[in-house]
């Protein structure tokens, strides 16, 4: 496995740049990550898996009509007959994978087209050498291959596939009568197959497992802030109008509150800059804990400046949020002897507010809680200005 480390821990705490650190031999995350990752993988997987059942289909009735030349009349009815059963069961399966809303069965029916098309082959396959001992059964070889490579699915669910159309071919070929030498012969040809396309596969699903917690970790890092783990301006921008948007559409209202760390300056020249990183760091901890609900969003603007985007919430209420916050940086009593303003860090917060009714441009928002914090400033320090 990579190392990872030189870069890990700018993205903690973070359950993916955890994953990736420990590891994940065995194709297993934690349980959590687990769920989400097997939610993406159907998601992902959707286009694969319509294609696949598409080229099964076509190559399925292909080989029907090789079956009518190669296999004797005596026994073309029992194949023909598979061959019917098997194409009806991918029909069903491809009429409800290629609806989009049943796409909590994705697995259960990828799963399904696979084990109807492996079991059908070797029952063929059997029923064929009854009488053709040379009827190729090498086919039972791609049906492996699409399992493991093709359907998109995961290298245990592939490998319990595969492991079930072999144990149906040997019974079916000791059904036959099938001499025991050739038996042999065919069974260690499709295992080292199958042995090869596990291999492939698991390294597959290993770079899939990669792909996601670093794609993750990259989001993270794109729209959050990597010492404190709050969202960034980047995010804040992309996210303030939409829910403004969702505001005004359900009828809800929402407060701004600009957070300025008084002093900070003075802070990082008297303790340095790595006591004014880990203070950040406890100061955007009390921004989310502030930001507890679902839609309501913490944010480092940059430097020194925090913000906090309410989402439904009254204007005096914004204003009681505000004040809390405030009183919970004092009562953090982390010491700061270069304050003019009081003998630990301290906050002064600018907070606005919009009714679900009013209709003016974002940008005022942010300016009316600017304003209202360089009055808290004007007037102090630590204090909140509405």
């Amino acid at each position: 496995m990579p190392n990872y480390h030189a870069w890990l821990d700018e993205v903690r705490p973070s359950p993916y740049a955890d994953q990736l650190s420990l590891g994940f031999r065995w194709l297993r995350f934690s349980r959590a990550l687990e769920r989400e990752y097997r939610a993406h993988l159907l998601e992902d997987s959707f286009e694969l898996k319509r294609f696949a059942l598409i080229i099964a289909t076509v190559i399925w009735l292909s080989l029907a009509a090789l079956d009518m030349l190669v296999v004797p009349a005596s026994h073309l009815g029992w194949v023909l007959a598979v061959r019917v059963v098997v194409l009806l069961i991918l029909l069903i399966c491809a009429a409800l994978i290629l609806q989009r809303r049943h796409i909590h069965l994705l697995l259960p029916l990828s799963m399904t087209c696979i084990l109807a098309l492996g079991v059908g082959a070797s029952l063929i396959v059997g029923i064929a050498h009854q009488v053709e001992p040379n009827y190729p059964y090498e086919g039972l070889l791609l049906v492996s291959m699409a399992a493991y490579f093709l359907v998109g699915l995961r290298l245990s669910e592939a490998l319990g596939c595969s492991l079930v159309v072999m144990l149906t071919y040997v019974l079916a070929d000791l059904s036959a009568g099938l001499a025991t030498p050739r038996l042999i012969n065919n069974v260690l040809f499709l295992s080292f197959g199958n042995l090869t396309g596990a291999v492939g596969c698991y390294l597959l699903e290993y770079k899939s497992r990669e792909h996601f917690l670093i794609s993750r970790l990259m989001r993270l890092l794109a729209y959050h802030d990597s010492l404190t783990g709050l969202h960034n301006r980047r995010s804040f921008n992309r996210q303030f109008e939409r829910l403004w948007r969702q505001a005004q559409r359900d009828g809800k209202s929402l407060a701004l509150l600009l957070c300025d760390i008084d002093h900070f300056k003075a802070y990082n020249d008297c303790y340095g800059h790595q006591a004014g990183d880990v203070a950040l760091q406890r100061i955007g901890a009390l921004i989310e804990q502030s930001a507890r609900r679902p839609l309501d969003m913490g944010v480092r603007l940059g430097g020194e400046e925090f913000a906090l985007l309410l989402f439904d919430i009254g204007a005096d209420e914004a204003r009681q949020r505000a004040e809390v916050l405030r009183q919970s940086l004092e009562e953090a009593a982390i010491a700061h002897r270069g304050s003019d303003s009081a003998a630990v860090l301290t906050m002064s917060i600018g907070v606005a507010w919009l009714s679900p009714g009013s209709q003016p441009d974002l940008s005022q928002l942010y300016e009316q809680a600017d304003r209202a914090l360089y009055e808290a400033k004007a007037f102090g320090r630590n204090k909140v200005a509405a």
